[in-house]
């Protein structure tokens, strides 16, 4: 046929006749185009391309654009994959490392084998970006006039002076301590945050314009006089009081607390522990403390009065813990300690479970007079903290007061705002939730100097990625991330019949003899081939990888392709709206509507 048809080129029609059993066959040709033929006119379903939210995006505290992040590595864009991460998140290297990455549990990949490692893939462009001292290109606002102070300089500080700086403002951080980071240099074992990463963000913060004073304690009288020299205070001094068990023998040598034992490991001035150690809690801080002691040389033993599922440590934590020789006693709280001789006795209460709240966590009681005794040389208290001063706390009701999702915004400080934000508010204490309040805080410090009190909610509310409650800055600033479809993108809307099964990368750890030798990193870097893998596996839901599906599967060849742009528009002159490149986007990044009158 192509013989045929270039044999007829130049001319209007040909024909050539074949006999077959004495019938002739005419077959024209024709030389006009047919564009004048515009299909696009039978349509009465009109297809567009429809950006969405992905499902770990809308869980992420801090609204990182996740599947974008993934597209751009799996591509080898690791700058611009990292730069990504940076529009909502000033601390990648940080919650790589120590955030328990809800994304991951809601990964819609997790339905067709197992989910994305994001949290590998975030430490990983970090570690990248410090490898070849990479500098990001981040949008700066014009500067405005209001200055505003931050107290604290742990991650909800830093998140907020980091965003405030962002948006225009000069923010300046005051921090009590000799060195900025809070509970990222005091709290977190090196083993989990090595100082080196820790330094290489707050030098990035620094060179971004962001002003840190260490040494410079705040006392109530700062806020009677801040009206002086801010025009508002963000206040996110973080919990490091300790709180007592409220039981006798807490004041015994040898009973310490929990915080000030991981204080003493990051200053390396932490003693060698010998014998048996008893840690009281279930939290992070309390796997943090048995595992530093196991480095020591103590060996641990973890009293929780809750079952182990009940633990608000991270899971993973626990489990490491559990690899490095770390026991557990679930269901038993200490009622009495004692001293005799070297040893501290601890006198415990069994428990037993009397029902479940709504989130299935167990409601315990006292089992009877059942109960144990038992002798360890040393005894940490890891129960939880609390602010160390009252008036950190944030106003429980009353008028003025606008109670956020984390944060609480208050007018009532002479004429000027007070922010109350990361652990003095937020329900979940964890460092990525501490960047999500800095970073609400600072939306609703703009909209106030902007627009007044009354826009802080509409402007937060238009910043909501999908359902919530997790703000996007990208969005806020009305970047490209602000025109797509607020729905979030659910397994069933996928077309998997283009994925393939891929095994999740196993994360490369030292083993476990190996970590108790020192306090060492234990999750080790990966290669840049393996995060490119890795990063292939994510569906990037809701978003155009470039896939191409729309425009080989067009009946009417109605897609067109601009390759200055690597973008594709449909060309509704002749888009029929069967419907096909909706059905073949593997990523729901289509949508098909009625066509208007």
């Amino acid at each position: 046929m192509s013989e045929l048809v270039s044999s007829i080129q130049g001319e209007r029609m040909k024909t050539e006749q074949r006999t077959t059993r004495g019938t002739a066959l005419l077959i024209p040709c024709s030389y006009l185009t047919t564009e004048g033929n515009k299909t696009g006119s039978w349509r009465f379903l009109r297809p567009k391309y429809d950006y969405k939210n992905a499902p770990c995006s809308v869980a992420c505290p801090a609204a990182e654009d996740i599947s974008r992040v993934q597209m751009l590595t799996a591509q080898g864009l690791f700058k611009e994959a990292w730069e990504t991460i940076l529009q909502e998140n000033p601390l990648p290297g940080i919650c790589g490392r120590v955030c328990y990455h809800p994304c991951e549990s809601v990964c819609n990949r997790h339905e067709f084998d197992e989910a994305v490692a994001i949290h590998v893939i975030e430490r990983f462009l970090s570690d990248t970006a410090i490898r070849y001292d990479l500098k990001p290109s981040l949008e700066r606002m014009p500067a405005k006039s209001p200055k505003i102070a931050v107290i604290g300089a742990g991650p909800s500080g830093l998140a907020a002076a980091y965003f405030l700086t962002r948006l225009g403002y000069s923010a300046e951080v005051f921090e009590a301590a000799s060195e900025p980071g809070g509970v990222l240099r005091w709290g977190i074992p090196p083993y989990r945050l090595p100082l080196a990463v820790l330094k290489h963000h707050l030098a990035l913060l620094q060179e971004f314009g962001v002003r840190i004073h260490c040494n410079r304690a705040v006392d109530r009288s700062f806020l009677q006089r801040a009206h002086e020299h801010f025009d508002a205070i963000y206040l996110g001094c973080g919990h490091s009081g300790a709180v007592d068990l409220g039981i006798p023998g807490t004041g015994l040598n040898g009973v310490q607390d929990g915080l000030e034992f991981l204080r003493q490991v990051r200053l390396g001035k932490a003693n060698p522990l010998q014998g048996a150690v008893a840690v009281i809690g279930g939290g992070n801080t309390a796997i943090d403390v048995a595992r530093a002691a196991a480095r020591l040389g103590g060996k641990p033993l973890v009293i929780y009065r809750r079952r182990r599922q009940d633990m608000p440590a991270f899971t993973d934590e626990i489990e490491a813990a559990l690899e490095e020789g770390v026991e557990l006693l679930e269901l038993h709280t200490p009622v009495k300690i004692e001293r005799h001789g070297d040893f501290l006795e601890v006198v415990l209460q069994k428990m037993k479970v009397s029902g479940e709240d709504r989130q299935g966590r167990a409601f315990v009681v006292p089992d009877g007079n059942r109960g144990r005794e038992i002798q360890v040389h040393h005894l940490f208290k890891a129960i939880g903290a609390a602010a160390s001063e009252d008036w950190y706390e944030p106003p429980k009701k009353g008028r003025g007061h606008l109670r956020l999702s984390n944060c609480v915004f208050s007018h009532r400080l002479k004429g000027i705002p007070l922010v109350y934000g990361g652990d003095l508010v937020a329900d979940i204490k964890s460092v990525v939730h501490a960047v999500a309040s800095g970073k609400q805080a600072a939306m609703a410090l703009d909209a106030y100097f902007s627009e007044g009190p009354q826009a802080i909610k509409p402007r937060l509310q238009a910043a909501v990625v999908g359902q919530g409650p997790s703000l996007s800055m990208e969005v806020y600033l009305g970047g490209p991330r602000s025109l797509r479809n607020q729905r979030t993108v659910g397994f069933q809307d996928l077309n998997t019949d283009y994925f393939l099964f891929a095994e999740r990368i196993s994360q490369p750890r030292l083993l476990p003899h190996e970590r108790l030798q020192s306090f060492a990193e234990i999750d080790l870097k990966i290669a840049a081939n393996v995060a490119i893998r890795e990063a292939e596996r994510c569906f990037n839901c809701g978003l155009c990888n470039h896939c191409d599906n729309c425009r080989l599967f067009c009946p009417d060849l109605a897609v067109n392709f601009d390759s200055s742009s690597q973008t594709r528009a449909i060309n509704y002159d002749y888009c029929k709206g069967c419907g096909l490149c909706v059905v073949e986007c593997p990523r729901n990044a289509m949508s098909l509507e009625e066509e208007s009158a």
